[in-house]
């Protein structure tokens, strides 16, 4: 890994952090905090880091570390949104996406941006729209359907406001990756 792409990782997981939050977080309405990813269903083990019970059932998440999440998030969601193919403001928009409403959704999200087909891969089709369209475009489009989909959550009454703040000051945010890349 280039030590621009590795820089733009580092800051993209920070502005990422940011927003998760490093606590350990048991709140019982939170559908992410229980081992089967329903209130009520499986196990109370919580969140930290924004990693989740409901997608990673098998960790210990009370007891994770800073750089255990780095890893995480550098192997299961920056390498798999292609954070380094991406222009940098749009990679930090669909990474944030990944980590919060889940890898699939933020992928299909930027392919709809890009209006080719929704195969939750991004591949060399997904790679040459995002390239052919401006860019503004693609971020506002993106960031539309994001806040729409997390609007009509049942959740939204109990973590509405903090979501409305993170998806207002990203578009800011991922303007420092342009800056500093």
């Amino acid at each position: 890994m280039s030590d621009a792409a590795s820089d733009a990782f580092e800051r993209a997981f920070a502005i990422t952090i940011g927003h998760e939050g490093d606590a350990w977080d048991r709140t019982y309405g939170d559908p992410g905090n229980w081992t089967k990813g329903a209130v009520g269903c499986g196990e109370l083990k919580g969140s930290k880091f924004g990693i989740s019970a409901a997608v990673y059932s098998d960790l210990d998440i009370q007891h994770l570390t800073s750089d255990d999440a780095k890893a995480i998030y550098r192997r299961d969601y920056w390498a798999r949104v292609q954070g380094e193919a991406l222009p940098p403001p749009l990679a930090i928009l669909v990474f944030d996406a990944a980590v919060n409403n889940g890898l699939s959704r933020a992928v299909r999200w930027l392919q709809a941006a890009c209006e080719v087909d929704e195969d939750g891969v991004i591949g060399p089709s997904t790679l040459a729209a995002v390239k052919a369209r401006r860019g503004v475009d693609i971020c506002t489009e993106f960031m539309a359907l994001r806040l729409t989909f997390m609007a009509g959550l049942p959740t939204w009454r109990l973590f509405g406001l903090g979501w409305a703040r993170r998806l207002c000051a990203l578009p800011w945010q991922s303007l420092t990756l342009t800056e500093a890349s």
